[in-house]
């Protein structure tokens, strides 16, 4: 799959990150694609931090699937820096197509030239398919994780 471009994501990228975003039963509750103010509002306070990589997928000039990263530095495990992957969506007509293992290497790639020791997810209770194509990609389900609603 030589023709797919991971880039870092753009204004104009929102409108079709965000449908993808809300192309599953989890997505269509929380999120919003007929207003796009607060996705512009939060890609501007990405965009100014430099720990923070929302990026892409584009095959031709179609965005296929997007992920955030995440570079956080620590104290634990010898001042580790750790990367989180977050808000990982493959377009449906891209799923299956070895897209979502090409993004996920990429993000790994890049926690390693970023320096991490550590790189961490979170993925719904609900999603079984997402947790054996992580555990498939070298992934443990090693913790268990808490959201506290505010």
């Amino acid at each position: 799959m030589t023709d797919l471009e991971i880039r870092p994501l753009t204004e104009n990228d929102l409108p079709a990150v965000v449908a993808m975003l809300a192309d599953d039963p989890l997505g269509a509750q929380r999120e919003s694609p007929d207003d796009l103010s607060p996705y512009l509002a939060a890609l501007e306070r990405l965009s100014g931090d430099p720990n923070q990589h929302l990026v892409v997928a584009v095959r031709g000039s179609r965005v296929v699937g997007t992920l955030q990263l995440t570079i956080v530095p620590g104290l634990s495990r010898r001042g580790a820096v750790r990367s989180i992957i977050e808000g990982v969506r493959i377009h449906a007509d891209e799923r299956g197509s070895g897209l979502g293992t090409q993004l996920i290497e990429w993000a790994v790639d890049e926690s390693r030239r970023q320096g991490c020791h550590l790189v961490q997810l979170t993925s719904d209770k609900t999603r079984s398919d997402a947790h054996r194509f992580y555990e498939r990609l070298g992934f443990s389900a090693s913790h268990t994780g808490f959201k506290l609603q505010l």
